[in-house]
């Protein structure tokens, strides 16, 4: 194993520092620019950090035991001053090489003990079973002692998590476990065990109800469901559909609310894509017509029961659905030009398709929230080629101490 020192100029898109050695570029994890460290020598253009030889002024301590062996997180190493900036400074890249010039407001942070959904890795072991996280790059499971991103519910669960689903793993495979806190408890969906028989699913059901958890699902399947696992969305509760999508942060939903309430305004009537069970329905209903767009019918099916049972005595405006995969049909220019505003919210691809048939439109507003700043970039190129004007651009943190960063732009007609 060749080890040589390098000096790290800059983090990469992944949060990998980058230098340079013999005209080629080599990337480095848990490294910060301006230092020198040593390295060893990996395949490619990769190396694995040996000793850090001169720090940054802007290292800290990570909060996190498992920091550097678990791949959950890559920047538990930087002042959060620093680590705001470099967040921000991403989404302004992205869209310089789309040649969009625009000053980016600062990042909305993200808290500690925030996150209200994580996925964990679950295998069967000779002494019971293995709970946490992947280490980086490979499919070794750390075990979890402490996370210091999910909230003391999740946090204090984790323990019990391997005594609810042991029955159902197998020594051979890796399984995974998505836990989410609703309003009424704990919802777990486990993907990747064993086929569920007679006898399984009974005793499933039994370490279920002794967990106190709302709900078990198994390969989409519900095993046990002691109570309707629900979801507050700006004061309406939706039923959370196995495997629904929700914010991973309260704070950073509250963010991306308030951020496209101003820029939806006082428009009377909004269209919601890719609307999901209605993180933005909900909140727009309150004081305009909305009709959500979703592919997914089961989530399109939770928001409207929600807003039939509850609209009236929350005084909500109409809401209408419509179940369309948007990717393959987006919704046209014409059927848009009805509405004074458009929400969209896409996956992490993206929507071309869905962005050239806005730029078609005459609608005045478009309010665009995204994941994924590479694909709101090119998303947004297409806007603005189509006489938009990008107002506004405000990175949101949801996956605090990874390279993630969603964002909320306001696009105008020109």
């Amino acid at each position: 194993m060749t080890e040589i020192e390098v000096d790290i100029r800059a983090l990469g898109a992944q949060a990998d520092g980058i230098a340079e050695i013999d005209g080629s570029t080599l990337y480095v994890p848990y490294v910060l620019p301006g230092e020198r460290v040593r390295v060893a020598l990996e395949e490619g253009d990769r190396a694995s950090l040996q000793k850090i030889v001169t720090p940054s002024h802007e290292r800290v301590s990570p909060p996190c035991r498992h920091f550097t062996r678990c791949g959950g997180c890559s920047l538990q190493h930087m002042a959060q001053d620093a680590y705001g900036t470099w967040k921000r400074e991403q989404v302004e890249a992205a869209l310089r090489a789309r040649g969009l010039d625009i000053e980016v407001s600062p990042l909305v942070s993200a808290a500690p003990r925030s996150r209200r959904r994580a996925t964990f890795a679950v295998t069967r072991t000779k002494k019971g079973v293995t709970i946490g996280y992947y280490m980086r790059g490979s499919h070794d499971i750390v075990p979890l002692t402490e996370c210091p991103l999910v909230i003391p519910e999740i946090a204090n669960f984790v323990p019990k998590l391997g005594e609810l689903v042991l029955p159902g793993l197998s020594r051979r495979t890796r399984a995974s476990a998505l836990v989410t806190w609703t309003l009424n408890g704990l919802d777990v969906a486990l993907s990747g065990g064993k086929p569920l028989d007679g006898p399984r699913r009974a005793e499933l059901g039994q370490r279920a109800q002794a967990a106190d958890i709302a709900r078990l699902s198994w390969d989409g399947e519900v095993v046990a469901e002691r109570r309707v696992p629900e979801i507050d969305l700006s004061g309406l509760r939706v039923a959370l559909p196995v495997g629904g999508f929700l914010q991973p942060t309260g704070g950073g939903e509250g963010a991306l609310v308030r951020l496209v309430r101003e820029g939806v305004g006082h428009a009377r009537r909004v269209v919601d894509l890719f609307a999901g069970c209605g993180t933005f329905s909900a909140a727009l209903v309150e004081n305009a017509a909305v009709h959500a767009v979703e592919g997914e019918k089961k989530a399109l099916a939770a928001l409207d029961r929600a807003v039939r049972r509850q609209g009236p005595e929350l005084g909500l405006k109409p809401l209408t659905t419509e179940a369309r995969d948007l990717a393959r049909r987006p919704l046209l220019a014409d059927e848009l030009n009805k509405f004074d505003a458009i929400v969209i919210d896409p996956p992490r691809a993206g929507a071309l398709a869905q962005a050239e048939e806005i730029a078609k439109s005459d609608v005045p507003l478009v309010v665009s929230v995204s994941c994924n700043p590479a694909t709101f970039a090119r998303d947004a190129r297409a806007l603005v080629d189509g006489g938009y004007r990008l107002e506004s651009v405000t990175p949101v943190d949801q996956f605090l101490w990874s390279a993630h960063v969603e964002l909320v732009g306001i696009f105008r007609r020109s």
